[in-house]
């Protein structure tokens, strides 16, 4: 019996997101009796102000991504400029691609084949930790979400895909915090589950608010009531909370306490690229920033860590907060360009305003699809947008729950593949599975010599081994390397060059 692609998807959408349906997916419960009133032009403004605030914070960051482990960095005076425009980078242009492919298939919400296919064809290059390993699964043929799924990536439990790939989504969801988390989900969950997922919530929910008020403690507020109450990150947040209360003019303080608390590997990758530290990071930036654009980009570049990240982040929920013309009109060096170094058949003439311009299409269509509408008053286009509560959309995920659920559904799938299958990618789709899954040892007991077929469809393609063996993390990433070299699967001896 050979697995069926969407029977597949089907197992992990009833795992996951079961209570959202395709007719709904992008809707969220409302307020009664209430509605927000948005100004067309404000609107805008607000949309073209968080663009230009996620790559202020990105590509400025970028000089500080990863410089400040141990200690703090000591930036003292920051200038925003882009005097050469903008360009991709990994805190962008993942949503980028999926903007674009949006407006092209006239669908907000791209279906997991889609999104694959837009990787292969698209994603190849300048891309790490779970966004590169999620890649690799795709060529033996996986899809979201299981390519993101806490059981089968080593890095989607701890990655902050789930941070750096969700900006753009708040953006098209004004006022609309569960609209925008369903969206972001859509998307982040390609690469990361678990915690990571609920820091989409927590940031998309806020970049959702910010629309409607520029008050830093309310916007946390609802963030927080946008993740799960049994996460970590709801706690993380109130450790910074906590700590920029009782040090309110000492940054410094907080984050030395950040670092003791939640560094937890010695400032390994598990640290620096994990939710924790980064997620602590942007709260602090905007606590300490205090509502000035400057100042929270100079604190989250001050935190350390994944700096860029953290500074795209806050420096979006700034931006809509402040707007474009507020930003214009300080003087700063903008160069409006948006240069492709990095995606394959991407535009190579796209500039930050045709950027901003496609998340206002789609921000326009997805106000409408939920409720809203556009009048004119007294000769000004104004919008109406329904309000949504925010309250956590998709709980909490844990490993062992997960992993169960996966292998009593796809056991005699998996067997059926190994015993009977002859196409090579499908071959390695249920070798695979079957090593996450710890039904391996059977299969190999069981079916030596179809066992070893398998292990040679996955052999056949190398860079789903080198992702394995060479580019998985501590601690997941030594789990599944010893349940693979336990399997019969051989480390290879030579690292490749994966892009």
């Amino acid at each position: 019996m050979i697995i069926k692609r969407t029977y597949i998807i089907s197992i992990l959408v009833s795992l996951v997101i079961c209570s959202l349906t395709r007719s709904a997916i992008i809707q969220g419960t409302n307020s009664p009796n209430d509605s927000i009133k948005l100004s067309v032009e404000v609107l805008r403004d607000k949309i073209r102000g968080g663009l230009l605030g996620q790559l202020l914070g990105n590509l400025n960051g970028l000089q500080h991504e990863m410089k400040y482990i141990n200690e703090p960095g000591n930036v003292e005076e920051y200038v925003p400029a882009l005097p050469n425009g903008a360009q991709t980078d990994d805190d962008t242009d993942l949503e980028w691609v999926y903007i674009v492919a949006m407006q092209r298939h006239n669908t907000i919400m791209l279906p997991p084949h889609l999104i694959a296919q837009l990787w292969k064809e698209r994603i190849n290059k300048r891309i790490w930790c779970s966004n590169q390993y999620a890649r690799q699964l795709m060529d033996i043929g996986f899809q979201p979400p299981l390519t993101g799924s806490i059981v089968l990536n080593p890095w989607a439990d701890f990655n902050i895909s789930g941070q750096f790939i969700c900006e753009t989504f708040g953006l098209l969801a004004p006022g609309m915090p569960q609209t925008a988390a369903k969206i972001g989900l859509n998307y982040t969950r390609v690469t990361i589950d678990a915690e990571p997922a609920q820091t989409t919530q927590l940031f998309t929910t806020m970049i959702a608010t910010a629309f409607t008020t520029d008050d830093i403690d309310k916007i946390i507020d609802a963030g927080v009531n946008a993740v799960d109450p049994k996460c970590t990150i709801r706690q993380i947040v109130n450790d910074v909370r906590r700590w920029h209360r009782l040090h309110p003019n000492n940054w410094r303080t907080t984050r030395r306490l950040v670092k003791e608390k939640y560094s937890r590997h010695n400032g390994a990758m598990r640290d620096r690229n994990g939710y924790e530290l980064n997620t602590a990071s942007t709260i602090a930036a905007l606590l300490y920033g205090k509502g000035d654009f400057v100042e929270t980009l100079k604190t989250a570049f001050n935190f350390g860590w994944d700096a860029d990240n953290n500074a795209a982040t806050s420096g979006t929920i700034i931006g809509v907060a402040k707007g474009y013309r507020w930003m214009m009109s300080q003087g700063w060096q903008i160069v409006d360009r948006y240069r492709n170094t990095t995606r394959d058949d991407m535009p190579m003439d796209e500039t930050i305003t045709s950027f901003a311009d496609r998340l206002i299409d789609l921000a326009e269509r997805v106000i409408i699809a939920n409720g809203g509408r556009r009048e004119t008053i007294n000769g000004q286009l104004i919008y109406h947008i329904r309000r949504q509560k925010a309250t956590n959309v998709v709980p909490m995920t844990y490993f062992n729950e997960q992993a169960g659920q996966l292998r009593s559904k796809m056991k005699s799938e998996i067997e059926g593949t190994i015993i009977g299958g002859d196409d090579d990618r499908k071959l390695a789709f249920a070798a695979y599975l079957a090593i996450c899954l710890d039904l391996a040892q059977p299969l190999r007991q069981k079916y030596p010599k179809q066992w070893s077929k398998a292990l040679e469809a996955i052999n056949h393609h190398p860079k789903v081994v080198q992702v394995l063996f060479f580019h998985s993390p501590f601690p997941a990433g030594d789990q599944l390397r010893k349940k693979a070299i336990a399997a019969g699967l051989r480390k290879p001896e030579h690292r490749i060059s994966i892009w």
